[in-house]
């Protein structure tokens, strides 16, 4: 149904992420890969999805020779608790850091999507609430040993083993924590479609 409304755009996909790939596979979109290197960084006062939202256009601002029926997608993903923002684990040690932060607690997963036409740009986001058991040192030690979760926000893949037995409850898209909010991205490429 959208790839037949899309079938005049071309979609680039700017993720090396599996997870967003397959997302856009089994939403049954017709896509190309394409990722530009871009140091994220951000202004420290920004909070929550005003992150996501910078960095979602910060990764779209290398891509300077767009078509006119292109429709780049750039995305980025973070958990944010205790007022700062947690990214993607560097070894072992700080994914058991973060790990040991976020057991029996509750933590926001923050995802934004930028949209970038020859002409046009638009971001949404989406906010979901995660919150976890208490994890014994054991259960954290065998999930990153076990599932090696270094390029995951948070240290952590709610459809992972950590996902079965340590999420308690979310509010908000589970999708979202997966790293898309794939009902938002479905809308809003309706929209363009129509535009």
């Amino acid at each position: 149904m959208l790839k037949q409304k899309l079938k005049n755009h071309t979609l680039i996909l700017a993720s090396g992420s599996p997870r967003r790939q397959d997302f856009f596979k089994d939403l049954d979109l017709e896509f190309k890969i394409e990722v530009k290197p871009v140091e994220e960084v951000f202004p420290l006062h920004l909070k929550r999805s005003e992150i996501t939202d910078h960095l979602s256009k910060l990764k779209a601002s290398v891509f300077t020779t767009l078509c006119e029926k292109d429709i780049l997608i750039t995305s980025d993903t973070i958990v944010w608790k205790d007022d700062q923002a947690i990214g993607k684990p560097k070894d072992k040690d700080e994914a058991a850091q973060m790990l040991r932060n976020l057991t029996g607690t509750t933590h926001e997963v923050y995802t934004s999507v930028t949209f970038t036409q020859k002409n046009d740009q638009r971001t949404v986001n989406d906010c979901t609430k995660v919150w976890f058991k208490e994890l014994t040192n054991e259960e954290i030690d065998y999930y990153i040993k076990t599932y090696k979760p270094y390029d995951r926000a948070g240290s952590y893949g709610i459809q992972d083993w950590i996902g079965y037995i340590g999420v308690e409850k979310i509010e908000g898209c589970f999708f979202n924590v997966m790293g898309l909010p794939t009902r938002l991205v479905y809308k809003t490429l309706l929209e363009l479609a129509e535009n």
